[in-house]
């Protein structure tokens, strides 16, 4: 069985580390095989791509790459800072993410 994830598609995460340390974005794809996620606008690579349909004219395009899941942290619902993930159940008895930093609950 694959271990749960802090992250989900649609959240907005802030990057950690690396060359986009600081910036936000929102997870476009979570790839859990390899506990990856695509952020938009973070990572971008340049990629080769012949004429197609979608790109006529081939050429150079700009593409977001996965970024690994350490890397990343949730932001807060309530304050937008960067914060841990916890799980509990709510009044209805059903697993939940909440914020470590302010508790509230994470749709």
């Amino acid at each position: 069985m694959q271990k749960k994830l802090h992250i989900k598609k649609g959240d907005t995460v802030y990057v950690n580390t690396g060359e986009y340390k600081g910036q936000k974005g929102r997870v476009l794809e979570v790839i859990k095989k390899s506990n990856k996620a695509i952020v938009e606008g973070i990572n971008l690579v340049s990629k080769h791509t012949k004429p197609n349909a979608k790109a006529p004219q081939g050429g150079i395009i700009k593409k977001e790459a996965p970024v690994h899941i350490s890397n990343l942290m949730l932001l807060d619902p309530k304050t937008g800072n960067p914060t841990r993930i916890g799980r509990k159940l709510n009044s209805d008895n059903v697993l939940v993410r909440y914020s470590k930093k302010s508790g509230e609950e994470i749709k």
